[in-house]
């Protein structure tokens, strides 16, 4: 038992501030203690720190100056907010590590209006990072109190972090994806929009034309994506894209485009996969007869990666290699050039996620919803070469 009598025998009242006789830390100050050294109820206590208009002037000033008196901070918010059925919490999945999201532009925008909608709510963001299979992350989607979770980054169905939390009943919202029942989606068409890209290399006279895909699923890696999975059903944001472009690309009876998995969002692997479609085994660039004459890349940043990479390889782009991108966002590597690229609202990605969270948490069921996408042609894209 801890003593709270008068010290030992030798010590007298020497002791550390705030510690019991034993040396121990003395027992912290509760609601209760303060409410009786002011005078008044437990429950006045609590509404003169909830800052309720109701207390009296007079006995808000003596509640608060017995608080400093026995060095009483207020209640613990997380209980306090706990006991309201609130964590004020919203977790973030972004779907790779956090150092990748932070260096993705696109992300960047959406996380900041996200960030401002919640903020709104009185509510703070968590960001959780890994791959799907990582222990800690699910540790500590399943352990730690959230008040809704926005998969942020294109979520795969299969999720097991999803599966744990459509079993707490944590209300989910999901940006282009997971698609499984119980989520609330933003989405785009990723499908039509590639098709616009497709159309457009196809008016120019493009024929061989190759893919730099996302990443394909779970399992990062770099390399060739074909056979079983190619055949599989990758990441929702990744295979729309690619089937987007080859529904217009890929000609009747024609085998599928050539395309490279990347294993995350970056430069870097725009470069490798550039690298890739452009060069033999040993580094050197092959014949034009044996060249893509346009890479789709399915992101800016991958396709900043191929633009940079073949103009190092001494390509003209757009003059031999006409290069498209997907997102909008800005490109400072590419200079007085502009990407032609797919346009989607990075920002209103991110208030539309705020703004379904705000309703599922009011008891609200926000219907789904499908931002706009469009084709911005830009300059890095034109007529095929000459055969």
């Amino acid at each position: 038992m801890r003593d709270t009598g008068q010290g030992d025998a030798g010590h007298g009242d020497a002791k550390a501030p705030g510690a019991g006789a034993s040396g121990a830390p003395a027992p912290k100050p509760t609601l209760k203690a303060v409410a009786a050294r002011a005078g008044v109820s437990t429950s006045t206590a609590s509404l003169t720190f909830a800052g309720d208009p109701r207390v009296l002037p007079g006995t808000r000033a003596r509640v608060l100056a017995a608080a400093a008196e026995l060095g009483y901070a207020g209640p613990d918010p997380l209980a306090r907010s706990l006991r309201r059925g609130r964590s004020r919490v919203v977790g973030v999945v972004v779907g790779d590590r956090l150092g990748y999201a932070f260096a993705d532009p696109l992300a960047v925008v959406q996380l900041d209006a996200l960030a401002d909608e919640v903020g709104a709510l009185g509510a703070g963001l968590l960001l959780i990072g890994g791959v799907e299979d990582d222990a800690a992350r699910l540790a500590i989607v399943e352990q730690t109190p959230l008040d809704a979770v926005v998969f942020a980054t294109c979520g795969g169905d299969d999720d097991p972090a999803l599966d744990l939390l459509l079993r707490r009943r944590v209300p989910v919202v999901g940006i282009e994806g997971p698609y499984r029942a119980g989520v609330h989606l933003i989405d785009l068409d990723n499908r039509g929009a590639t098709r616009a890209v497709g159309q457009h290399l196809a008016e120019l006279g493009h024929t061989r034309v190759a893919v730099v895909a996302l990443p394909w699923g779970p399992q990062r890696r770099s390399g060739w994506l074909e056979g079983t999975r190619r055949a599989e059903r990758g990441y929702n944001d990744a295979w729309e894209r690619l089937a987007g472009t080859e529904d217009v690309l890929r000609g009747d009876g024609a085998g599928p485009l050539p395309a490279w998995e990347t294993a995350t969002n970056s430069r870097q692997e725009g470069e490798r996969a550039a690298r890739a479609l452009l060069c033999d085994a040993r580094g050197e660039l092959l014949p034009a007869a044996r060249r893509p004459t346009a890479v789709v890349a399915q992101s800016d940043l991958l396709a900043v990666g191929v633009v940079t990479t073949a103009r190092a390889l001494g390509l003209r782009v757009p003059g031999e290699l006409s290069v498209t991108g997907y997102d909008g966002v800005e490109t400072p590597w590419l200079g007085a050039d502009r990407l032609t690229t797919v346009h989607q609202p990075a920002a209103e990605r991110g208030r539309a996620a705020g703004r379904m969270v705000a309703e599922l948490l009011a008891g609200g069921l926000p219907e789904p919803i499908q931002l706009p996408v469009q084709l911005v042609i830009g300059t890095t894209t034109a007529d095929a070469p000459l055969a």
